[in-house]
């Protein structure tokens, strides 16, 4: 009987080898292989996106020292180096699952029999001592169910480092971005200042020709309105300059001081320009998208172990040991003892393991959909910044030229106004379209500044080593 059985398992174990084991098939990107917007021809050669360290992209001192010290009290940073390592330690408790538990255990007992039930008639009293090390139910991986449960688990602590690679990615670029968003406020908040002082200027030379009769009250009432209106700017400029402060000691995880602040736009480093691949298979380096193919890879390996489920489970149970009625005698000849005790469970009918399968076969599905969607989104990423890279130095060199021509209308409808050949009207539409310029230009670089940040972190943030 035994070796009838034994022969049936062993059919049923070289009949499913083939069919239990479900390989990994990587999908087929769903994306052109080539971007879809016009390269940037580059006249000297540039590291590549995943070859420069953001030491080295990061060109400002100050910043690498904000971004240094986010890199070590940023919260959600610490939260995702938590999850690599209790993914890692569930691994280690899975990939235990392969390899017998092996333990030792020692008792002592002490019984008392009443004279009724024993054979001499006379009460007695047995005392037993016994020392046994043995295997406890362990599982004898047959059909790869345990070693799959092991891949899955596997799978998940790579999705994790993964995950934390786009955490210290994502707070690299969000802490470049703030910081030259505050810089650009910054400089918006002194064209703000400028311009007041130019606009109390004009009001107090209007009201001078007003109080002489050269000026109309009308004028007056315009200059009054504009200065006012510069005033407003200032408390909102400030008022965003501190928010953009908040923002920065947030993701750094405490207070910046002030000299590690930058004063404005002009007065820190640009990052380093990046050489730009016409291949878009680049992508598949981001750590979003070798996350993404770690579930999926995680998923193969659960419906691995679902299929396994229909197949029987041998679990072991052994021990040997020795035992005596007096303690000395524990290693006397004649005192061993062992338990031997294999067990087959096979599943005949449980609906709950066909659900299961199912399940982890649409499991399968989603995972697939979900990494061509991250496929997608990464792609798209890239081409929103490539269209702004395309153009920005134009959008640059078009607001200096304009913010020139405008500097001169501003000069000539002044110098009318002041000789009586022209309406104030003239001069202050001038002053509001040079002050709006002037914020044009600080933005365009701003955006310039920006599109190179983000162009780094879409195209996998660097080597982060």
């Amino acid at each position: 009987m035994i070796k009838a059985l034994s022969l049936l398992i062993l059919a049923m174990f070289i009949s499913s080898c083939g069919v239990l084991s479900e390989t990994y098939k990587k999908p087929v990107p769903p994306i052109p292989a080539e971007w879809n917007t016009k390269t940037i021809n580059n006249d000297a050669p540039l590291p590549k996106a995943n070859q420069i360290k953001w030491q080295e992209f990061i060109t400002d001192e100050k910043l690498k020292q904000i971004i240094k010290i986010a890199l070590k009290n940023n919260r959600d940073l610490k939260l995702a180096a938590l999850n690599v390592e209790r993914t890692r330690a569930l691994y280690g408790i899975q990939k235990a699952e392969l390899y017998p538990a092996v333990g030792a255990s020692g008792a002592f007992s002490k019984n008392r029999e009443a004279a009724d039930f024993s054979r001499t008639g006379k009460a007695t009293t047995t005392d037993k001592y016994s020392l046994n090390v043995g295997i406890t139910s362990w599982e004898i991986d047959f059909f790869g169910r345990v070693s799959s449960l092991k891949d899955a688990a596997f799978e998940e602590f790579l999705t994790t480092e993964e995950a934390k690679k786009s955490a210290q990615i994502l707070l690299i670029n969000s802490i470049s971005e703030a910081y030259y968003i505050l810089a650009a406020d910054r400089e918006l908040l002194k064209i703000a200042k400028e311009t007041l002082e130019m606009q109390q200027e004009i009001y107090n030379m209007i009201k001078k020709r007003y109080n002489a009769g050269l000026s109309t009250e009308l004028d007056l009432q315009r200059a009054q309105s504009q200065l006012e209106a510069a005033k407003l700017d200032i408390i909102s400029l400030t008022q965003q300059v501190s928010k953009d402060v908040n923002a920065l000691t947030l993701l750094a995880g405490q207070v910046i001081i002030e000299t590690l602040l930058p004063k404005d736009l002009s007065d820190i480093n640009h990052p380093e320009d990046i050489a730009i691949e016409t291949k878009s298979d680049v992508l598949l380096q981001r750590p979003d998208i070798i996350a993404a193919e770690h579930k999926l890879k995680k998923v193969y390996a659960n419906i691995n172990a679902a299929r396994a489920a229909f197949f029987p489970r041998i679990t072991l149970t052994t021990t040997i040991g020795t035992a005596s009625n007096e303690l000395s005698g524990l290693f006397d000849a004649g005192s061993g003892v062992f338990n031997f005790m294999p067990q087959i469970s096979i599943p005949i009918f449980d609906a709950r393991i066909v659900a299961a399968y199912e399940v982890a076969k649409v499991d399968k599905e989603i995972a697939i959909a979900n990494y061509e969607k991250v496929i997608q989104t990464a792609f798209k990423e890239v081409t929103d910044v490539l269209a702004i890279r395309s153009t920005i130095s134009e959008e640059i060199e078009a607001s200096k030229r304009y913010l020139n021509s405008l500097s001169e209308v501003y000069k000539l409808a002044n110098l009318r106004y002041q000789k009586g050949l022209d309406s104030y009207l003239s001069v202050l539409d001038a002053q509001r379209s040079l002050y709006l310029s002037r914020q044009r230009v600080v933005k365009s670089t701003l955006l310039d500044i920006i599109s190179k940040i983000r162009l780094f972190a879409v195209l996998g943030g660097g080597n982060l080593n």
